[in-house]
């Protein structure tokens, strides 16, 4: 039988990209004491998530909001837990909608947000609230799964016993299973209420990444509590979070190969060699945080294998330094424009902005802010244009989003000092994500999206994580199926470790539990820097 000593030049899972999946697979890992590497292609971890230094101002590499947050939540705890240091900013409003014809705030009180929704013109008041009563009851059971990621597939025996006492609410969810939001909206008689569907519009693009009218309905509720459940502002942008869980897993004993990208994986009987730049090491498990053809690509999978590339899209940005008017807020705050409500909110036509705080760490000069704008193309047929098209394509949409940032948002328009540009080929360099494909695929009606819940394996101890996978596209999603794809690596090594140290026969046999380096919960708050 093998000794201990065997196990020191192995490692229990290797981690392949530290976007928020990878992070939160290696930090639960860590957590109870299993051995992981960190690989990461770039110098700083987060991914899509992450803060990033251009010409000496710190931008958001992608415009968005981020939840789970709140002291009960998934960041909020490990915040508390790890001695973070972060500071989380509760900003009211979330984020503002403007249009047109009416502006309205994601307040963060639901009653005030809806008393100002129903103020709107058009908008039938008791219509409105039978919708977002039934609207609620979804959110709410499918909140829970995200506050506990243990009620998520693959359902132990006392994860069932725990659904049978939520029977009634989830088989609330059953008949809008399969079906799009916007056959909702008709049983509410609401599909013409036009400033509750551009609000719904507006929501389902940057959470499930669709239009209202054909978003999966039980995902396009739950989205829409978003505001309502610890979203907020990491001060000193995202990448202060993944950076602060990258350092956390080092504590606890993780190795983290920075700017050592990972060029193949092969298999080695019951372990896998993870050939890097910097050089190789060997794992019992793998967890890829990457799209699922660059996955089977460093998987060297057989062209046979390979997929075209996944339908979504790709990102247009613009990053500006500006000069802060007046009367702007102290905190940092998001606004969404939609320049026409009766067009596809794409290619310009939409833009969420990310502007930073004034107590948001050294972001831009002194009474400076740095903002992040966004915009939505279709990415299979945009790669499909030769590369004359695609560049004047590319043109037009950036002429676009300037222009619809000018009209909606004069008061920062007109005070910007310095700007880049980015596209879904600066996305593709600075990600490594093949096209630059951003925020996961759309969550369209459909039961397809129910028929990989669990953890997704792709090989024998080799398994996916990212906004590719089940939960979803949001930071906190993509974390929560890192912390599930964990407590699968983690049964499967507790049950490996019995079998190789078992005893001799005549021993009585003990139950082989992985070391906790934390306790589940601490209740000492969180520092602040």
């Amino acid at each position: 039988m093998r000794g201990a000593s065997s196990l020191d030049d192995i490692y229990d899972c290797a981690i392949v990209g530290a976007g928020f999946g990878g992070l939160g697979a290696a930090l639960a890992l860590a957590e109870q004491g299993a051995r992981v590497v960190v690989f990461e292609a770039f110098k700083l971890p987060g991914g899509c998530a992450s803060t990033f230094v251009r010409d000496g101002f710190a931008f958001e590499a992608g415009a968005t909001l981020f939840s789970g947050l709140g002291p009960r939540e998934l960041f909020g705890r490990w915040n508390a837990r790890h001695h973070l240091g972060l500071t989380f900013d509760w900003l009211d409003p979330v984020v503002t909608l403007r249009t047109p014809r009416f502006t309205l705030p994601a307040l963060r009180d639901r009653e005030a947000f809806l008393q100002q929704l129903c103020a709107l013109p058009e908008v039938p008041e008791r219509q409105v609230r039978a919708f977002f009563d039934e609207q609620r009851r979804v959110a709410d059971a499918l909140w829970t799964l995200f506050d506990d990621p243990t009620l998520l597939p693959p359902l132990s025996l006392r994860a069932l016993v725990r659904h049978g006492g939520r029977v009634r609410q989830t088989l609330a969810l059953l008949p809008l299973v399969g079906r799009p939001l916007g056959e909702v909206l008709e049983r509410h008689c609401l599909s013409r209420c036009a400033p509750l569907v551009a609000w719904l519009d507006a929501v389902c693009q940057i959470t499930v990444q669709c239009s209202a009218a054909e978003a999966e309905a039980p995902f396009a509720l739950g989205a829409m509590d978003y505001f309502w459940r610890g979203t907020g502002h990491v001060r000193g942008g995202i990448g202060a979070l993944a950076w602060g869980l990258l350092r956390a897993v080092e504590r606890l004993g993780g190795a983290v190969r920075l700017a050592d990208r990972v060029q193949a994986i092969e298999s080695e009987g019951e372990l896998h060699r993870v050939r890097a730049r910097r050089g190789s090491v060997r794992a019992r498990s793998v967890v890829l945080n990457l799209l699922p053809g660059d996955a089977r690509r460093l998987l060297q999978a057989r062209a046979a294998d390979e997929q075209p590339l996944e339908d979504g899209w790709g990102a247009v940005m613009r990053y500006l330094v500006v000069d802060e008017p007046p009367d702007a807020p102290e905190h940092a705050h998001h606004v969404q424009v939609i320049a026409d409500d009766t067009q596809p909110l794409v290619e310009g036509n939409h833009l969420f902005a990310s502007i930073s705080g004034r107590h948001d760490g050294p972001r831009a000069g002194p009474g400076q802010r740095t903002i992040t704008l966004s915009t939505h193309l279709r990415l299979r047929p945009f790669l499909a244009l030769p590369e004359p098209e695609q560049a004047s394509k590319m043109e037009q949409i950036q002429a676009r989003l300037r222009h619809t940032f000018t009209q909606h948002l004069p008061e920062w328009a007109a005070r910007v000092r310095h700007e880049l540009t980015a596209s879904p080929r600066t996305f593709e360099k600075f990600t490594l994500r093949t096209g630059g494909l951003v925020g996961g695929p759309p969550r369209r009606a459909g039961l397809g999206n129910y028929r990989q819940l669990g953890p997704l394996l792709l090989a024998p101890r080799v398994f996916l994580v990212g906004d590719s996978v089940f939960p979803g596209q949001s930071t906190l999603a993509t974390a929560l199926g890192g912390v599930r794809t964990a407590e699968a690596i983690l049964r499967a090594l507790s049950i490996e470790r019995r079998a190789l140290f078992a005893p001799p026969p005549d021993e009585p046999v003990a139950p082989f539990v992985l070391p906790r380096k934390v306790e589940r919960e601490r209740t000492e708050p969180a520092r602040t820097p």
